[in-house]
């Protein structure tokens, strides 16, 4: 059986615990948050999240690049923190009952690439794990989809992808999973339909935020066709592009 959350972390170059943190790797004082990332996934390209899973299915794109503060948080955390940010600040702006405090806005105001406050045991990073897993799965397969969104990922890229799945230690479950989400035609309704609620919805429009090249027309296209599938207002939208800018390079 696969683990979503440690493909999550891998895909985005973060530390590889199930659990959002840094996979066991404990960070040494004055090190370097970079320090936590398994050694298997430096290398792959530049950057950070251009250093894991994401380049192997970018290929030569440029990707984004998630800050080192990010890092340390992991995947599944830095996904569940930036929408569940996005998500309450826009809630607050058109007078719906925000879940982030005062103290937790005015600590992100102060240090804008903290990566936003903790998602802990709201929808956007459930406590049970069966959930977590759940939702984590769903996210992998949105980033997948947004990663092959320009057509790029062909038969013969295919090939490329499946010998760097090789090199990244990955198990045959897992190296089958992704070639399998690879191979699927692009079906943006059946992404949106992974959308159980709000929430999910604002989270899978995060997680293709961060697996496209940001100045990729046709990947821009997408990202619109599915922010309006998922009948995300243009303001939480934008927010969300927001929060994924802040935790960028």
């Amino acid at each position: 059986m696969i683990d979503p959350q440690k493909l999550i972390e891998q895909f985005l170059g973060g530390g590889a615990s199930g659990t959002g943190g840094q996979g066991g790797q404990a960070q040494k004082k004055g090190s370097s948050p970079l320090d936590a990332i398994p050694d298997s996934f430096k290398g792959f390209g530049g950057g950070v999240a251009t250093g894991g899973l994401a380049a192997v299915l970018l290929g030569t794109k440029g990707g984004r690049k998630m800050a080192k503060n990010a890092v340390k948080l992991g995947g599944l955390a830095v996904l569940g923190g930036l929408a569940y940010k996005a998500y309450n600040d826009w809630q607050a702006t058109k007078g719906g009952n925000s879940t982030v405090s005062q103290g937790e806005a005015a600590d992100a105001a102060a240090t804008m690439k903290n990566v936003t406050p903790k998602a802990e045991g709201t929808p956007f990073l459930p406590a049970p794990e069966a959930k977590r897993n759940e939702l984590a799965l769903k996210l992998l397969q949105a980033m997948i989809a947004a990663a092959k969104a320009d057509g790029h990922i062909d038969a013969e890229e295919q090939k490329r992808i499946f010998a760097k799945l090789d090199e990244a230690g990955l198990d045959s479950e897992e190296k089958g999973f992704l070639m399998d989400e690879l191979r699927k035609p692009l079906d943006i309704d059946a992404i949106v339909s992974l959308a159980g609620n709000a929430e999910e919805a604002v989270e899978i429009y995060a997680a293709s935020c961060l697996a496209i090249d940001p100045d990729d027309p046709a990947e821009q296209a997408y990202l619109a066709m599915l922010a309006a599938r998922l009948k995300l207002a243009p303001e939480l939208k934008a927010g969300i592009e927001r929060e994924v800018a802040a935790v960028s390079v």
